[in-house]
């Protein structure tokens, strides 16, 4: 249980940390760039979806 603590408050010191660090040195995305990426991740979304029913059904 102890590990199960210090993971979970490591992962969230790192996603903290990450997201301040990113806050302060990304630059703002152009809108035609955003754009590009969010076409892509609805596909990429369901394909995951997919793959994570696919591979829970086939190892039982």
């Amino acid at each position: 249980m102890d590990n199960l603590l210090i993971l979970l408050v490591a992962i969230f010191g790192g996603i903290a940390l990450i997201s301040f660090v990113l806050e302060r040195v990304a630059k703002p995305m152009e809108p035609e760039q955003a754009q590009k990426i969010s076409r892509w991740i609805y596909p990429l979304v369901g394909l995951s979806l997919v793959l994570a029913i696919g591979r829970y059904f086939l190892q039982g």
